[in-house]
């Protein structure tokens, strides 16, 4: 059994997490200063992938960056440079996936917080760089780690969007999600029964560790 696919399932899981990690802290603390219609907005916008099919954000990715659009035209023709059908890609549809998640539980963690300690902190003329990263970022991580959990367990079993852009090669662009789509269709079920009981023992272990945080919460 060729374990490539279970390789790059982590890999691809954990930079993406790793992205959407920072992207959702900065994005979720920066949208917390803004004026309510602003918010709601910005809400809206930023988990809008969380609400399509993740088909549709691989649609949007190929439509950005494959080698007939004029970003992916333009890598290919100055750089050499082809994003789709390789594993790379898949990190792009993953942490677009992700985000979100992982946007929310920073954002529900950055308002539960009492906001004593971040009125204690202005009252003492610190900076609002130095309240964020010193009182607000240390008092949340509990949250914050649940969501990167959360965003870890999405990429896992991402499917739609990475199909798409990544495709099914193996040796090269293969995860588990897709090792078990291909197999069910060569009518090879022994096999795509392996990789299923792979995934699920994956994401029975994210979700006892996201347990782990509740508790800890």
């Amino acid at each position: 059994m060729d374990m490539f696919p279970l390789w790059n399932s982590l890999r691809i899981s954990l930079i993406s997490t790793s992205l959407a990690f920072f992207l959702g802290i900065f994005l979720a603390g920066f949208v917390m200063g803004l004026p309510r219609a602003a918010k709601g907005i910005s809400d809206a916008l930023l988990t809008m992938p969380m609400a399509l099919p993740p088909t549709v954000v691989g649609y949007f990715i190929l439509v950005t960056v494959s080698p007939k659009s004029a970003i992916g035209g333009y890598l290919r023709d100055t750089f050499g440079m082809v994003i789709t059908m390789r594993w790379q890609a898949s990190i792009i549809a993953v942490t677009i996936v992700a985000f979100p998640l992982m946007y929310r539980t920073a954002r529900g963690a950055f308002e539960s917080l009492d906001k004593n300690l971040v009125d204690a902190g202005k009252t003492l003329g610190l900076s609002n760089a130095y309240i964020f990263f010193r009182i607000v970022i240390p008092n949340s991580r509990q949250g914050m780690l649940a969501g990167a959990v959360l965003a870890f367990a999405r990429g896992l079993g991402e499917y739609g969007a990475t199909s798409m852009v990544s495709g099914y090669i193996a040796g090269r662009t293969a995860t588990v999600s897709t090792s078990v789509a291909y197999y069910w269709q060569i009518n090879q079920d022994d096999m795509a029964f392996r990789w299923v009981m792979v995934n699920l023992a994956l994401s029975l272990a994210v979700m006892i560790l996201m347990n782990m945080f509740e508790r800890k919460r």
